[in-house]
């Protein structure tokens, strides 16, 4: 069997998404992802679903008011929320639980990066749609290996879309990948045929595509965090739909007046339809080995923008080589803290609208409340592990949790942060710079002591966390932080040690252990919302 398949550009991409889904999710267990790739996607699933639980455990808002709308819509046959066995309708369960799962910004992000083929849209996204894969095996009764097997899909066909086109370059929001690939997946677990599933990706992209606007502002509100679980609701409604025998528009990747071509054009000045007008992009797609899209996602290793990882990387060395630099509590030892960076991170956290966060969403979208924050707790500390972030101590040390991201003056409103963010300066590195990303996160720091000493960071590409940094003690660092964010969910050890064991296992669990995966109740923590 070959390792890949190629949805050429002038074919009918939609159909072969729904063919080639099928035929993945059906294959012989034998062949298909590595070890490999199945652990690092079990990997991926337990830190979202860490993410999720911690979130709603804290009172966030969109998740809870998205749980609570779940749980008037019982549904015997359907799917479960996150910290309870009552069954409800499919789609609202996807809806809460990826809400939940993508509300502090923390769980894995792609890159839409493929130089060997030539794909280097570089369109960001994330791994939110993880809950669409066990809805649908908590309602056809599948295993573990089966979901853990969609879930590696799901990444590739998300990923493989972000390689191809980049939706930010014309202001559509990055979670139009991920309902495509959650309408194909959700169609294939639930038994729909590959017309069926185009059907669903048709109706998706011509009635649901949203904006950027979402995104933009001074301020963000809860449409950001819960952007990618609105899109996987409406795709999973358009599963249903289709299969109830609703048709949506066929051959949408080569229709003129969908967002792809239309953006694209690849027939100059055809205002009709023309069945030979191609798709602005081939597909090529993963069917076994370790080639897949899951193995260049980048975790977060805490609470920040993945764009800021590189300077949190520079930071972190530079402070655990430089104690000196954190000798006054009150960070009079820092004079000044130049960062230089790529687009689109100067632009998306650090243009002047993110000098001045008020709210959770907005600090942690700017680069100079990040880097101030971890500066402010490197002060509390005194003095980090040695290693810089080689060997995970100083990452664990300075984790950023998402207590450090209250509204209030321990945090978002902190004195000390907001006089270290003032000692910011955050500038474009240019095409040097721009050239280099998305291939890493090219980004250098410079921190000026009190005395006038400069330490150089040098470039930063791959940062604890990216695919291609392969220094830090990344399961070390995971560890650390599903344990600090299982904490607030499950408080009691014995309890957070059971559930932590059972998402870690979840490729050789059982069927009815798929239904109860996300059954463990937590515990509600007073004082942060």
């Amino acid at each position: 069997m070959s390792n890949a398949v190629t949805l050429g550009r002038d074919t009918n991409q939609a159909l072969g998404l729904g063919r080639f889904a099928v035929e993945f999710v059906s294959a012989d267990m034998g062949s298909g992802p590595s070890e490999a790739v199945l652990a690092r996607t079990q990997l991926f699933h337990t830190d979202s679903v860490v993410c999720g639980v911690s979130a709603l455990a804290l009172g966030t808002n969109a998740p809870c008011v998205l749980r609570n709308e779940a749980l008037g819509y019982v549904d015997f046959e359907g799917a479960t929320v996150f910290g309870s066995k009552i069954r409800v309708r499919p789609e609202k369960a996807i809806v809460a639980n990826s809400a939940a799962v993508r509300e502090w910004d923390s769980n894995g992000t792609n890159f839409g990066y493929r130089p060997e083929m030539g794909h280097t849209a570089g369109e960001f996204g994330h791994n939110d749609f993880y809950p669409v894969v066990i809805a649908a095996c908590q309602q056809r009764r599948l295993d573990g290996a089966t979901a853990l097997r969609a879930m590696v899909l799901l990444d590739e066909i998300r990923g493989r879309l972000a390689e191809v086109f980049s939706l930010k370059s014309y202001k559509i929001d990055h979670v139009v990948h991920g309902a495509i690939a959650s309408a194909a997946v959700y169609g294939a677990l639930m038994g729909a045929g590959p017309e069926e599933i185009e059907s669903a990706i048709g109706m998706y992209v011509a009635h649901y595509v949203p904006w950027r606007a979402i995104r933009a502002g001074k301020q963000l509100s809860d449409s950001k965090g819960a952007s990618a679980a609105i899109a996987a609701e409406a795709a999973v409604l358009c599963v249903h739909r289709s299969m109830a025998g609703f048709r949506g528009p066929r051959d949408i990747f080569r229709n003129p007046e969908a967002l792809f071509r239309f953006f694209e054009p690849t027939t100059a000045g055809d205002e009709r339809w023309k069945e030979q007008g191609d798709s602005p992009f081939d597909l090529v797609l993963s069917q076994s080995g370790d080639d897949f899209a899951v193995m260049g996602m980048h975790f977060k290793l805490g609470l920040y923008e993945h764009q800021s990882a590189g300077a949190l990387q520079a930071v972190i060395t530079a402070l655990a080589a430089h104690p000196a630099l954190l000798a006054d509590p009150g960070g009079g030892g820092v004079a000044s803290i130049e960062i230089t960076a790529y687009e689109p991170a100067y632009g998306i956290i650090g243009n002047p609208a993110k000098m001045d966060p008020k709210t959770r969403q907005s600090a942690d979208h700017s680069m100079a409340y990040i880097v101030a924050t971890l500066l402010r707790k490197a002060l509390d500390l005194g003095r980090l592990p040695k290693g810089g972030g080689s060997d995970g101590e100083a990452w664990k040390a300075l984790m950023l949790t998402p207590w450090d991201y209250k509204e209030n003056e321990s945090a978002v409103f902190h004195p000390l942060t907001r006089s270290l963010m003032q000692k910011v300066a955050f500038r474009h590195g240019g095409a040097d710079y721009d050239a280099k990303y998305p291939e890493g996160i090219p980004t250098s720091v410079v921190l000026t002591g009190a005395d006038g000493t400069q330490v150089e960071s040098g470039l930063v590409m791959f940062p604890a966390g990216h695919a291609r940094n392969l220094d830090a003690d990344l399961k070390g660092i995971l560890a650390h932080k599903f344990e600090i964010l299982g904490a607030l969910a499950w408080p009691d050890a014995g309890v957070r040690a059971e559930a932590l064991a059972r998402l870690g296992a979840v490729g050789s669990a059982s069927a009815e252990d798929v239904r109860a995966l996300y059954a463990t109740p937590y515990t509600c923590v007073s004082g942060y919302e």
